[in-house]
């Protein structure tokens, strides 16, 4: 019989574990978005002008360098509500952990990640290239699409090596390659409940949209520990 708590139970889970903890999680949140967006402009300025094909492949170029370094980030943030799933105490330093805890292994594990999206990638800056001072309608079309495929290979690649930071803080020993082999085991077979949890946080999105983003602040660290407490299932089942 399959002793996995159904996506309900994860959810409840994770409401009572956030009790008393969205005032630190809000401002963790903040934090890692205020760190990461400060080094995104700091780095982008540089790409000069991205109307031309040098300044567009420059700019391709410093994302995939910053989207490797944010390794650091999403593995401390992974500590942190994995913390909060396991019913510690945590404080918004916590999403430090990464650049002192394996950061090698994380910045692999992302470079990973990065690279596969960003081959993913590869047609979008083609057609960014093809379609540079293009009409707005272009432009736009160009956008949506690319935010479609994104989203798309985002929410795959999750559903393979979405466990891969969790267990970085779980079993340290472990090395790069074997914390991305590790979370394809761990997926075997469960991909279809993660993509359900993802799905039923889609009705979340409606406030967030009408409230320009800010109830994000409180929707996201709900669905983080969920996904935490879904990696704590899933570790629990296997042995």
């Amino acid at each position: 019989m399959n002793g996995h708590r159904s996506s309900a139970e994860l959810k409840a889970s994770a409401k009572e574990h956030m009790f008393g903890h969205y005032g630190t999680a809000i401002g963790a949140s903040l934090l890692v978005t205020f760190c990461t967006g400060f080094f995104m402009l700091m780095a982008l300025s540089f790409a000069g002008d991205t109307s031309t094909t040098p300044g567009l492949i420059l700019y391709y170029v410093i994302t995939f360098a910053i989207s490797v370094l944010s390794g650091l980030f999403t593995s401390g943030t992974s500590y942190f509500y994995l913390k909060i799933a396991c019913g510690q105490h945590v404080s918004v330093s916590d999403v430090f952990c990464g650049f002192r805890s394996c950061p090698d292994k994380a910045l692999l594990v992302q470079a990973w990640i990065a690279l596969i999206s960003f081959l993913f990638d590869l047609p979008e800056l083609f057609l960014d290239l093809r379609f540079t001072g293009s009409s707005y309608i272009h432009v736009l079309l160009l956008s949506l699409a690319g935010i479609i495929l994104s989203l798309t290979v985002s929410v795959t690649i999750n559903l393979f090596y979405g466990q891969a930071f969790f267990l970085l803080h779980d079993f340290p020993q472990y090395s790069g390659r074997e914390l991305l082999s590790v979370s394809r085991k761990l997926m075997a077979g469960n991909k279809g409940r993660l993509l359900y949890i993802y799905i039923s946080f889609i009705p979340y999105l409606i406030p967030c949209l009408l409230s320009c983003g800010i109830a994000m602040l409180w929707v996201q660290p709900y669905m983080k520990t969920t996904l935490a407490e879904f990696y704590l299932d899933l570790v629990r089942e296997k042995q």
